[in-house]
């Protein structure tokens, strides 16, 4: 790594909370006004609540990049690393010069979202606190993929407006690279690419070990992941989830597909982009990296996750139900509960599971703790949400002057009955799970030295079209 790159990763701030969309929006207007000749702040577009979609030009250089945070509103990592880059891109010449991009930055694309979870963002940060404040849009109301598709029988052209604002954006810009800041919530580090680099993939997995932040050896995140190296994966479209469900014996997949592409496969399409992911987690459990043999078979321990998914989705439709005749139709928290707790692609996944010889194998200590523990930490912020649904509609009746004693008694009650459960079920994991919270700083290390590696690689390469 060149050593420019390597004085910037060094001098990374400790920092100690993650900041609010109002933080990161003052952060910015200061950095163009103290940058005047070097960085400008536009509005490209607005939120479904009218919020402003901001943007930070920085520099002129050959090449196009992208970078966004927030792609989902739970997942602020990215954030702050734009926070620190956007700052060194300013005020060091000689690193922006290097570098030799022209780079567009949005800090917080699902500004709404990201509104949503400023309970959980200044800690503190323990899996019941998290997940108690927790908040992620159903697919169809997510910024990053709601990207408009045809593919088969499958035609999406519902792009919400964060999203329209973001394609009008990158067919403006025709970025060479885009960085999409994801990040995981439990486990450990992978990547998404858009095609292989096998030159990068130890550089890469070197950065994350030199924070000491453990690989992703698990399950991959979907089971339709391609593999390109351990804990680096072919990036994901909806096509990959079509062609999967279509694989194995699911009908009106169209129908069950509520969503469209994302950013990487529209901006790939069109002009040859190439996105990379960094995902990261916010705890760790050092099991997560553990190749050793498990107890079990992969298959019992994928059957196991698999059931004990599907009887919380079932308590969770359950408890919506009760709830509903109270809720209103567009609640968020609603809404996602209903598309999380949703069992498509279940036979697909069951199928799969009992048919492909990959799982008669016995189970690695990362599989098996992937299938049994980490499958329990995601649905916990379900049961969170849950609560939420209820207050959201109580904090609504309040800013509203509605009186409707019925209503508040029974949301009330919901949201009390939510609380109990969540509360159990979260203390459970915190004995379960030997974990230790990543700092803020070792996640934005790794982030940015995987976007510093690949830019700087794809400097003078061919688009992939």
């Amino acid at each position: 790594m060149r050593e420019i790159y390597r004085q910037v990763l060094d001098n990374i701030p400790d920092y100690k909370e993650f900041l609010t969309l109002e933080e990161l929006e003052a952060s910015s207007r200061a950095l163009a006004e103290n940058y005047p000749e070097t960085v400008s702040l536009f509005e490209f577009g607005k939120t479904k609540e009218g919020l402003p979609l901001s943007c930070l030009k920085i520099g002129s250089g050959s090449h196009n990049a992208l970078m966004f945070g927030c792609p989902h509103p739970n997942e602020p990592i990215g954030t702050m690393m734009l926070e620190y880059f956007t700052e060194q891109l300013a005020s060091n010449k000689a690193f922006r010069d290097e570098l030799d991009y022209t780079w567009y930055v949005v800090k917080a694309w699902d500004a709404d979202g990201l509104k949503l979870n400023e309970g959980w963002l200044k800690g503190p940060y323990s899996i019941y606190h998290y997940s108690r404040h927790f908040f992620r849009p159903a697919g169809h109301k997510q910024v990053d993929w709601t990207f408009p598709i045809d593919y088969k029988k499958l035609h999406f052209h519902a792009p919400i407006p964060e999203t329209a604002a973001m394609m009008e954006l990158i067919d403006r810009i025709r970025p060479s690279f885009i960085y999409s800041l994801h990040n995981a919530g439990f486990g450990g580090v992978y990547w998404y690419i858009s095609a292989p680099l096998d030159e990068l993939y130890d550089d890469m997995r070197a950065a994350a070990d030199r924070a000491a932040v453990p690989l992703n050896l698990g399950e991959p995140e979907a089971p339709y992941c391609i593999a390109l190296s351990p804990a680096v994966y072919k990036s994901l479209g909806i096509e990959q989830e079509y062609d999967y469900l279509e694989r194995y014996g699911e009908t009106d997949i169209e129908k069950k597909i509520k969503v469209g592409t994302c950013s990487e496969s529209y901006a790939r399409e069109r002009y040859g982009s190439f996105t990379l992911l960094t995902e990261l987690p916010y705890f760790y459990d050092k099991r997560i990296m553990d190749l050793s043999e498990g107890g079990v078979t992969r298959r019992e321990a994928a059957l196991a996750g698999l059931e004990a998914d599907r009887e919380s989705n079932a308590y969770i439709r359950t408890a919506v139900e009760k709830a509903r005749p109270f809720v209103d139709a567009e609640n968020p928290f609603l809404l996602a509960l209903e598309a999380f707790s949703e069992d498509t692609g279940y036979e697909s996944k069951r199928k799969m599971i009992e048919t492909d010889p990959i799982f008669a194998k016995t189970a690695t200590v990362a599989e098996e703790f992937d299938n049994l523990q980490i499958s329990k930490f995601y649905k916990s912020l379900s049961y969170g949400m849950l609560i939420r649904m209820s207050e959201y509609e109580l904090a609504r009746m309040r800013r509203t002057g509605e009186r409707n004693p019925e209503r508040k008694a029974a949301l009330a009650a919901a949201a009390k009955e939510a609380e109990a459960v969540h509360r159990a079920y979260a203390e459970a994991l915190e004995r379960e799970l030997n974990y230790e919270v990543v700092p803020i700083r070792k996640l934005v290390s790794i982030q940015l030295e995987s976007g510093l590696l690949v830019c700087d690689y794809l400097k003078g390469k061919q688009p992939l079209k």
